[in-house]
């Protein structure tokens, strides 16, 4: 353990997202607020809980309320401990959002995944990393990423506009420069990591293999709201639209040269083409031509805008439960 004079003495905001994660609260609290008793003067728990249908909320009640083992009152004593609720589900970016905009500490950990398969000491780990010179440093599990997950990254990183790449992240932590930093940019945050990666600071991963823990399984009401964000983040962060349109253009390009080519071809040789297609598909190719080369102006016409404003932060929250303050 940590002596008390080795201890840092900033100010930390623990944000936590919480979505029916019953199982997961005590594992994760065992192995988190060790870490952050043991290595920080001053911290506050920030639990987000996204509309659960079970009962997560009365488990983390629970949770610190049962004094009966000495470690644990040890732990978190001297921490003050929130709830936001959120009004109905609307998901890891909203809430987390709110989470963010709540906390006051110098330095804000988030926490996306509950699941503590990493070692503890990684907590500290990414402290120490952004000490080194960084405003941005994430703890990521290198093998436990989905396919659908790694082919999302892979297309987002080939087209995205930031020289810094995204991956699969479970928690990170943030100084309050880089959250000045992207409250500035914007008072809509679609997708933190993506907004993270283009913020203009320095930013680093730490990856870990996973020691195992309890997978949550996704409902079917996250796995809708985590496709229609990876959506959304391709027309915010990255010119796959552009590209896509620009490159059907070339095509009808192309193929109008080709038809220019045929005709004045036909006109110097004997064989006669059938009455009435040249004209059309001159036609049809130029016009599909302009069609696609207006819609690629268009596209980086909103592109940009969507870069100069941003919309209204988006969410709603029920309200603020104080669990302890000690």
């Amino acid at each position: 353990m940590v002596s008390e004079d080795k201890k840092e003495n900033k100010f930390i905001s623990v944000v936590v997202y919480l979505h029916n994660d019953r199982d997961h609260i005590v594992p994760f609290f065992d192995t988190v607020l060790r870490m952050f008793r043991e290595n920080f003067e001053k911290y506050e728990v920030i639990c987000v809980n996204d509309a659960s249908q079970d009962d997560s909320v009365e488990v983390l009640k629970n949770y610190f309320a049962d004094n009966t083992e000495e470690d644990r009152e040890a732990w978190w004593s001297g921490c003050m401990i929130n709830v936001i609720h959120m009004s109905y589900f609307q998901g890891l970016e909203a809430s987390m959002n709110a989470g963010r905009d709540m906390a006051i500490g110098d330095f804000v950990y988030e926490f996306d995944d509950i699941n503590p398969d990493y070692p503890p000491r990684l907590i500290r780990e990414v402290y120490d990393r952004m000490l080194s010179g960084y405003d941005i440093v994430s703890a990521g599990c290198r093998g436990r990423i989905r396919l659908t997950s790694r082919l999302f990254y892979f297309f987002y990183n080939m087209t995205s506009k930031s020289k810094n790449g995204i991956g699969h992240e479970t928690f990170r932590i943030l100084s309050r420069r880089a959250i000045n930093r992207v409250m500035s940019m914007g008072q809509y945050i679609p997708y933190r990591k993506a907004v993270y990666a283009n913020c203009g600071l320095k930013t680093y991963t730490l990856s870990y293999e996973s020691q195992g823990g309890t997978k949550r399984n996704k409902s079917k009401t996250d796995r809708s709201e985590r496709t229609s964000l990876a959506m959304d983040s391709f027309i915010y962060f990255t010119n796959v639209l552009e590209r896509m349109s620009l490159a059907v253009s070339s095509i009808f390009l192309v193929f109008t040269l080709g038809v220019i080519v045929y005709i004045v071809g036909s006109v110097f040789s004997e064989s006669q083409p059938v009455e009435g297609w040249v004209s059309t598909m001159g036609f049809l190719s130029l016009g599909f031509f302009g069609v696609f080369s207006l819609l690629t102006f268009i596209m980086k016409y909103l592109s940009v805008m969507l870069s100069l404003i941003f919309k209204h932060q988006r969410y709603l929250i029920e309200g603020v439960e104080k669990i302890s303050e000690r």
